[in-house]
């Protein structure tokens, strides 16, 4: 960039911000469904092998049924495959762990062979964009693993147990497809609604940001939920109103809340009013969708997964801390005489956000959430050790406690997820409760600090180079939406598609490298210049479909749309 703005620094004093991390906020509107997932994949094995005397067995099973987090805001089409291949990296992780931890008991190899793994696990939890819970749950099932006691003829029997209850796992996330078919994409659908209306009824860049990932979000879900159907068919023609409300001058939000608690609900999808052009946009979908399942959509997606863990990646500075951090700690907590170090590995691997003042957040939730869950477990270990039945009972509860709390604040979510990992000690045999508690405290403070002072140290200076990138393809797309400002309407559709996720990817690439120390300023007048530009084409774009057609007036709870204005 030719800006001097850009080659200015900014200032190394950062404040951390102390209570803002720790606040609370509102829960999922789906916070059950992976609550209730898990605990049905966890029940299955835990109660067979109670039934069988074989409890010791618990830590291979869980390793496939802590898969059942994984892909609930995905289509079902993709959740099944988004989940299967958690799966298998999930025993490709374990198998890597178990087959070391049978051939050596150096605690140096071990812990740089769990840095190792949590790295690439980071990495590739990124480069897919996985979502929650991320490579936590894989990082805490390998590291846990390699400290383990184990003979490498038991490797492959174990293996078959997470894959077993991995299966498990895929059953119950993609079984709800037999009830609600369309169910992920609603919810999506009803979010880009309700976020479409929130800007409408108080426009400002946050609420358009907002706004503009939200509807990028429900139009993926859709191209990904696989071939078009009657009610797919009424969502598609929701977003295309949700998204021309962003450009509107009349937007109606409390059409578009209404149609959003319709879309939620378990009734039938309403049906929007019908809009010029819109035959031509569900025709330029259908062929995105097509495109997208080509061989060479295929062939383009894997070339920039490729691409995003090549060298010149965003992400592997982040991989370089997740790497630094974790040996770090791990190898502090072996000098200490720790017993079990994987605990500071996990503690350090889950720390690492998109940037160091995320990373900042996170490491004080962890901290608090950690500390208070310590003081849960030995509240009810007394409890849990009354005999097999009520082990399995508490880990289950905590288990569905933790995705419960989560969504309102991690630290929440921790003071469930630490007594449940404590535990599954119980399992293989009761320990000490002071020694567990001591080495937990212990091994939590350590990682800590050992891992934010990895991402202090590692920088990204290619956070602002991802920027100057943005900017340079939200560019690009902006022209190439005025050109096909003439061309037919699916081009149009497409074109405008295009640009919204190029805003989208500047917004996020703006804000990560925002939050990272050691590096030159950003362009601030240089994003604002170009995310006004490109709205204000979106807008352009949109106003030339013309205004829509008004439909009459439903009965019974329908929702009537609002008159003539443009915003369709």
């Amino acid at each position: 960039m030719s800006d001097t703005s850009t080659r200015l620094r900014k200032p190394l004093v950062r404040t951390l911000p102390l209570a803002a991390p720790l606040r609370l906020g509102r829960p999922s509107d789906t916070w059950f469904k992976p609550a209730l997932s898990v605990v049905v994949a966890s029940a299955v094995p835990h109660l067979t092998l109670l039934a069988a005397g074989r409890l010791d067995l618990v830590v291979y099973t869980m390793a496939g049924s802590l898969c059942a987090l994984y892909g609930h805001g995905l289509p079902y089409a993709r959740r099944a495959r988004t989940v299967a291949g958690v799966v298998l990296a999930m025993a490709a992780g374990l198998a890597a762990a178990l087959v070391t931890a049978s051939l050596t008991h150096s605690t140096a190899v071990l812990v740089a062979v769990g840095a190792l793994l949590a790295a690439v696990q980071k990495a590739g939890c990124d480069a897919t964009r996985i979502g929650p819970p991320g490579p936590v749950i894989l990082t805490f099932v390998s590291s846990a693993a390699l400290f383990a006691p184990q003979r490498l003829g038991q490797v492959p029997a174990h293996l078959a147990l997470t894959l077993a209850a991995g299966a498990v796992a895929w059953l119950v996330c993609t079984g709800p497809a037999l009830i609600r078919r369309e169910g992920p994409e609603r919810r999506a659908v009803a979010r880009a609604l309700d976020v479409a209306a929130d800007c409408a009824a108080a426009p400002g860049p946050r609420t358009r940001h907002a706004a503009a990932a939200a509807v990028h979000a429900a139009w993926q879900c859709l191209l990904a939920s696989g071939r078009p159907t009657p009610v797919r068919r009424s969502l598609e023609r929701l977003v295309v109103h949700a998204e021309a409300a962003l450009s509107s001058a009349q937007p109606d939000p409390d059409r578009l809340r209404a149609w959003a608690a319709l879309t939620r609900a378990r009734g039938p999808v309403p049906v929007p009013p019908p809009t010029p052009g819109t035959a031509d946009e569900l025709y330029g979908v259908d062929a995105e969708r097509a495109a997208l399942r080509a061989s060479g959509g295929r062939r383009a997606a894997r070339r920039t997964l490729l691409r995003s863990l090549g060298p010149g990646s965003h992400l592997l500075p982040v991989a370089a801390r997740t790497l630094t951090g974790c040996a770090l700690a791990g190898y502090l907590c072996a000098a200490l005489g720790v017993g079990r170090p994987y605990w500071a590995i996990v503690t350090a691997a889950s720390l690492y956000q998109a940037n160091v003042a995320l990373t900042w957040n996170r490491t004080l939730q962890r901290t608090l959430g950690n500390l208070l869950g310590v003081l849960v477990f030995a509240a009810v270990l007394p409890l849990s050790r009354t005999g097999p039945l009520a082990l399995v009972l508490c880990c289950l509860f905590f288990s569905f406690a933790a995705e419960a709390l989560i969504t309102r604040n991690y630290w929440l979510g921790s003071v469930a997820v630490t007594p449940m990992a404590l535990l599954v000690l119980e399992f293989g045999g009761t320990h000490p409760a002071g020694e567990l508690v001591g080495d937990r405290v212990l091994d939590t403070v350590l990682g800590a600090l050992a891992g934010f002072l990895a991402a202090a140290l590692v920088t990204n200076r290619r956070a602002a180079g991802r920027v100057e990138r943005a900017l340079e393809a939200t560019a690009k797309a902006r022209t190439e939406a005025e050109r096909a400002a003439e061309r037919p309407h699916a081009e149009r559709a497409r074109a405008r598609r295009a640009l919204t996720a190029r805003l989208v990817e500047l917004r996020e690439a703006a804000d990560i490298a925002a939050g990272e120390w050691w590096q030159r300023a950003l362009p601030e007048q240089e994003l604002l210049a170009a995310e006004r530009a490109g709205h204000r084409t979106l807008a352009a774009t949109a106003q030339r479909l013309g205004p829509p057609v008004r439909a009459p007036e439903t009965r019974r709870g329908a929702v009537a749309p609002a008159p003539s204005n443009g915003a369709a």
